[in-house]
């Protein structure tokens, strides 16, 4: 059976983060979505999403299609239900939400990522299902923990090395992994070590924790409340509840709390964000759907950053900030809780961070990890220069002038 993650129509409420990603490659516990059905399943996926992003995440087509929402985690129950499906069948969640359907080679070109013209089928068991930016770390911990489950069973850890203090037994080393002089507390939740992570001397780890591949704690980084860092990304100050895509740096003294970090990203030294309102009142946060701000229903909601974002040192975001796509934020006080893709600048006020500046970065910073900064990436950057234009309000009075 050819295995397809698609996304659907709620994708637009899971931007900035989906910009530069189908649903499946968002990360949360220890893997992304689509690490955790390939491994599940024991097979590979490929991507139904939006055309500008299917020349990067390509579909396979194949004569029998399963083909499962990509804002859905997997468990055992779910699989079970989306293998029973026959050709034509859909497997409905709660809320009309669709969770999978199979189908032929020749239905594929017209799928419109619904149920329509399909026999549905309901699913009573439960399912984590992924709706918004803020579900990503406030669903962390039990996403953690599942991972945890999954990649450890029938393994055995690496040795922790005797300098490190451990309260617990739920931690897991992978090969390659290093801390020395470091603190670990895993009677509250699951830490993993991934391959070559290192943690570095004077850290303190409340679990859960998930440290992925060539990823490092700098030294004294303080980490409590379900925090995942991503391949290849560095983090350092406090940080709490938050979710680091991959490829990030959060390198010096700051607090990073209930946030979420694209890839690509970097936080200046003693960057800070807000995480609670001076009056304990619920956070709203910016929504593409809506066009304007939404409920969360949370009064803990930090920073949500789209990939290639940057921040300078001291940088301060106020509670509740959405910033976008290849933005680069500086200077003193609170810039505004919405910040638009390829914005420039800060509380004093911003420009439009031009296409060919924004390429020149990006490109500088793959290169430092050995990534080509290629003609399909900049493609997708001058898709979404182009498509974000109507949220850099600035660009429209300068025009009027």
């Amino acid at each position: 059976m050819n295995l397809i993650l698609f996304d659907d129509k709620s994708r637009i409420h899971l931007l900035p983060l989906t910009y530069t990603r189908p649903c499946a490659d968002l990360r949360i516990g220890i893997l992304t979505i689509r690490e955790k059905w390939e491994k599940y399943l024991k097979a590979q996926t490929s991507t139904l999403t939006e055309p500008y992003l299917q020349k990067k995440f390509p579909m396979q087509k194949g004569s029998d299609n399963l083909l499962i929402n990509g804002r859905v985690l997997p468990n055992s129950t779910l699989i079970k239900g989306l293998e029973a499906l026959q050709s034509g069948q859909a497997l409905m969640g709660e809320n009309g939400i669709l969770l999978g359907v199979r189908m032929e080679q020749e239905q594929l070109d017209v799928f419109q990522s619904d149920s329509s013209g399909f026999n549905t089928v309901n699913f009573s068991g439960d399912a984590l299902i992924i709706n918004y930016p803020w579900d990503l770390f406030a669903k962390n911990a039990e996403a953690l923990e599942a991972d945890f489950d999954l990649i450890t069973a029938g393994r055995k850890s690496q040795p922790l090395s005797p300098t490190n203090t451990l309260l617990g037994n739920r931690i897991f080393l992978e090969e390659g992994a290093y801390a020395e002089c470091a603190v670990f507390n895993s009677t509250t939740g699951a830490i993993y070590l991934g391959k070559d992570s290192e943690v570095m001397e004077g850290s303190v780890v409340r679990g859960g924790l998930a440290l992925c591949e060539h990823a490092a704690l700098k030294l004294s980084t303080k980490i409590y409340g379900a925090t995942t860092v991503g391949p290849h990304s560095k983090v350092g100050g406090e940080v709490n509840n938050s979710v680091i895509t991959g490829y990030s740096n959060k390198g010096h003294d700051g607090f990073l709390g209930n946030s979420v970090l694209g890839e690509w990203c970097n936080l200046g030294a003693d960057t800070n964000n807000s995480n609670l309102k001076n009056n304990y009142a619920e956070v709203k946060l910016w929504s593409y759907a809506r066009n304007g701000f939404a409920r969360t229903g949370l009064q803990f909601c930090g920073l949500i950053m789209g990939d290639h974002s940057k921040s300078g040192i001291n940088t301060m975001f106020n509670t509740g900030t959405v910033v976008g796509v290849s933005a680069n934020i500086f200077g003193s006080g609170f810039p505004r809780n919405f910040i638009p893709s390829f914005s420039w600048g800060g509380a004093q006020g911003f420009e439009t961070f031009a296409l060919k500046k924004a390429d020149e970065v990006a490109e500088k910073m793959m290169a430092r990890r050995g990534i080509e900064y290629n003609e399909t990436e900049k493609a997708i950057l001058q898709h979404l220069f182009e498509t974000s234009s109507e949220y850099r309000i600035w660009e429209k009075e300068n025009a009027l002038n």
